[in-house]
């Protein structure tokens, strides 16, 4: 054989191979909207975040002092609060986390040089300045327009503890706690919106079983009181006309005893109860793992490893409604929301980096892993109203990372960005033909999506192809309205492992997408691991 014809077989043979990240051709599916059937509001707080004091997620990440040389206003960074503005960042919880349980909220408040350093036990045993304390959290959500998730101590702390920092936060003058906080610096008490009644009560912030937490948890709900005249009353028998929610510690993951056991509290209250303690929400985390904590890799990671994490996370759905169909039992009316107020994909940290400081990479994978999440949040809108991603600067699945002066956003800032016209929009009611994405034993839906109507009338689509070799083609039937086209962005990238870092900060960023209707349906053309947010056009 001559080496021409050699060359032309083996030409031949290898574009026949398909690799395990070859692009094939595309297929096609079909997403019926009907923008004329409406379900639950999408609660803005779905898109919350989670800032908690664990290595650089506020000293760097947030907070770099007054007299730093980087540009800040009262000692938080400028180019973080002007980023996370971008994305309408709803709430943020703090101060934990497992930190939380370990937090004395006076050592944090009055002149910097007064405040006690201690030493953060849980996370890797380094100084906490406590520099960053209350007050500099409330001013740094009014600088980014975000409203308060507040964990009080109930591990370490005290009832008396929790009551007095309510009371420092939101009373008046003539109270003693007031005076204090106008004189540091904050005449005008705070507005609390939700309050975290302990946190992980079954590990880190315990152990407590789960009947001795909801004793616990009664005692600490009834002494905590909200004396801002805005949201706090002068009686318990009389209503709130703004009440801040309790959040109570719930499930592990798929695990049901605090289910269970404070829905069951709750549920079968006496009328007179009700007066002395309530629960708004019940916290959920459920984190991605992709096998062991900490084992699976953030970069360089194989199409098995890829599949492998996408069909761990989409076990959410399944974990939210076990959790609902308990909740249901005691709560029909579904007066209590189900809260995730810890989830996200928690992987190998950055080499040379602190292992305790969680600071890892952030790839196009959980850009996508993010989308899905948050699709499966929305489509339980009528029970879940509020999910807190870990975290929001350099730990886990954050929004940002940073490197002294240098920041970087991550495909998963980018999703949240896409996203923003979901926030208070109503879900309508969609049917999806999601066809099927398969790597060895491991299958799951080709193709993710939601479909809402803002609060200025337009309908938005949001779909995820999560397959990472082969295009395909979303055929959209819309009921209702008639489309002329869609116009929006589109995330991806040329591998599934492409991540934004301190040398490349673009490599996976969103692009215009446009598609132009036929007789009034539109067709999307998805690129490979891809997420496509759209407007559409009547």
């Amino acid at each position: 054989m001559t080496k021409r014809l050699l060359f032309m077989a083996v030409f031949i043979f290898t574009s026949c191979m398909r690799s395990a990240w070859a692009q094939e051709p595309p297929t096609s599916e079909t997403f019926t909207v009907h923008a004329d059937k409406k379900g639950p509001t999408i609660n803005r707080d779905i898109f919350g975040q989670f800032a908690e004091h664990l290595g650089q997620g506020i000293y760097e990440g947030v907070w770099v002092g007054r007299d730093s040389a980087m540009p800040n206003t009262r000692g938080i960074r400028k180019d973080i609060v002007e980023a996370l503005r971008a994305i309408k960042v709803p709430v943020v919880r703090w101060p934990g986390g497992c930190f939380a349980d370990e937090y004395h909220w006076q050592k944090g408040v009055g002149p910097e040089q007064q405040r006690r350093t201690t030493i953060n036990a849980l996370w890797g045993g380094v100084p906490e300045p406590n520099t960053f304390g209350t007050d500099e959290y409330m001013d740094f959500l009014n600088q980014i327009g975000a409203e308060s998730y507040i964990s009080i101590n109930m591990g370490t702390g005290t009832p008396q503890e929790a009551a007095e920092w309510l009371e420092y936060m939101t009373a008046l003058p003539p109270s003693s706690l007031a005076k204090e906080r106008v004189a540091n610096g904050h005449k005008e008490p705070y507005k609390i919106k939700y309050l975290g009644l302990g946190n992980e009560s079954w590990g880190c912030g315990g152990p407590f079983t789960a009947d001795a937490y909801v004793e616990r948890m009664k005692l600490f709900n009834h002494f905590v009181h909200n004396f801002n005249p805005s949201q706090g009353s002068p009686s318990p028998f009389l209503p709130s006309p703004n009440p801040m929610k309790k959040v109570a510690v719930g499930p592990d993951a798929a695990k049901t005893e605090y289910t269970e056991a404070v829905m069951k509290a709750w549920g079968t209250r006496q009328p007179v109860d009700a007066f002395f303690w309530n629960v708004d929400g019940l916290s959920l985390h459920s984190y991605t793992f992709g096998g062991m904590p900490l084992s699976a890799p953030a970069t360089d990671f194989s199409e098995k490893e890829y599949s492998k994490v996408l069909k761990e996370t989409l076990n959410i759905d399944d974990i939210i409604a076990k959790h609902s169909a308990i909740m249901d039992k005691y709560d029909p009316q579904k007066k209590v929301a189900l809260v995730v107020d810890e989830w996200g994909a928690w992987l190998k940290p950055m080499p040379g980096t602190n292992p305790a400081f969680l600071k890892q990479q952030n790839s196009l994978r959980d850009a996508i892993l993010a989308a899905l999440n948050l699709n499966i949040f929305i489509h339980h809108a009528d029970r879940v109203r509020m999910a807190n991603i870990a975290q929001m600067v350099n730990v886990i699945q954050s929004m940002i990372l940073t490197d002294k002066e240098k920041m970087i956003l991550t495909p998963t800032y980018y999703v949240y960005k896409m996203y923003v016209p979901f926030q208070d929009a109503t879900l309508l009611a969609a049917e999806l033909d999601p066809g099927e994405y398969k790597f060895g034993d491991i299958s799951m839906r080709r193709v993710d999506g939601i479909a809402a109507r803002d609060k200025d009338g337009q309908v938005w689509l949001a779909v995820t192809n999560i397959d990472p070799n082969g295009a395909t083609d979303v055929h959209v039937k819309l009921d209702g309205i008639s489309a002329k086209s869609a116009n929006g962005q589109v995330l991806t990238a040329d591998k599934v492992d492409s991540v934004n870092s301190f040398e490349a900060s673009n490599v996976v960023v969103p692009k215009e997408f446009t598609a132009h209707a036929i007789k009034g349906d539109l067709t999307l053309h998805l690129p490979a691991k891809s997420i496509t947010v759209v407007r559409i056009e009547e």
